[in-house]
């Protein structure tokens, strides 16, 4: 038999859904919202402050180049690569000859920059910013340095260090102008020389300043010389014309000027001796 009461207890009873269910509902709607965003945001690309888009269709590079901001494009047909337009810093180490063959090793700071209307030609000829560095900037960097530097001596690259980066500078814009990067300065850190040339520098500047040493002693010995002439001369004419003027006359009055008044006495054997005044007086001429 059937129980008739159990039966309508378990109809009345309410259906609940399982929460393994409901959870599993809920992850896939995440799921398929993710997908959607996705589908969605393939799109579009955003191109950063500072930069430019290269467009390509079907990996051909396009003419239009995409500025700053949000573009549209077409998934799997369009891609977009992108290039930095800021100024960007490249430092190298060189070495090159001077005129006079010494060994010239220079630190070369180079700012430079993509031209931005040139974005979508710089990447089909060259490729992305490493590119550009390696097979352009840091290769023009070296060729200019080896030819400027083959115009001066090693002194003159010292003492006119900024016509050298003046020249280095023209020279870069010149070599980069056709690959559309442009030159926004150029700094020569660092500029120095093999060991022997400064020894050979420190050398010259210890003779120089034993020259000058030397010139010097010779002159003040000289000038003494002068002077110890000058002298002897003075004395010598002092000399001549105090005998010229050293008359009997003038050594009695010398004589009478000195004189206290008082005769001499004298005592001995023999015959006495008398001054006489007269003798002591000037002559009457």
């Amino acid at each position: 038999m059937v129980d008739l009461n159990n039966t309508g207890d378990r109809a009345a009873r309410p259906v609940t859904a399982s929460p393994l269910g409901s959870g599993a509902t809920l992850a896939a709607w995440i799921l398929l919202a993710l997908l959607a965003l996705a589908l969605v945001a393939s799109f579009w690309v955003v191109i950063p402050a500072g930069e430019r888009g290269v467009w390509m269709r079907f990996g051909q590079v396009q003419e239009e180049i995409l500025a700053e901001g949000l573009h549209f494009l077409l998934p799997l047909v369009d891609s977009v690569e992108t290039l930095s337009t800021r100024v960007q810093k490249q430092e190298i180490a060189t070495e090159a000859a001077s005129k006079d063959l010494q060994d010239v090793f220079s630190d070369v700071a180079l700012n430079w920059h993509i031209l931005p209307d040139k974005a979508n030609v710089v990447y089909r000829q060259i490729g992305d910013e490493p590119a550009v560095v390696r097979s352009i900037v840091n290769p023009a960097i070296e060729e200019i340095i080896k030819a400027v530097m083959a115009h001066y001596t090693a002194e003159e690259v010292i003492t006119q260090r900024d016509q050298v980066k003046a020249e280095v500078d023209a020279g870069l814009r010149s070599r980069l102008a056709p690959y559309n990067l442009a030159v926004d300065d150029v700094s020569l850190t660092t500029i120095h020389f093999s060991q022997q040339f400064r020894e050979a520098v420190e050398a010259k500047q210890i003779a120089v300043q034993e020259a000058k040493q030397a010139e010097f002693v010779a002159k003040k010995a000289l000038r003494q010389a002068e002077i110890e002439i000058n002298l002897a001369r003075g004395t010598a004419e002092a000399h001549k014309i105090l005998l010229e003027t050293l008359t009997p006359s003038v050594l009695r009055y010398e004589a009478l000027q000195k004189w206290d008044g008082r005769l001499p006495m004298i005592s001995g054997e023999g015959t006495s001796t008398v001054i006489e005044l007269d003798d002591l007086l000037p002559s009457k001429e």
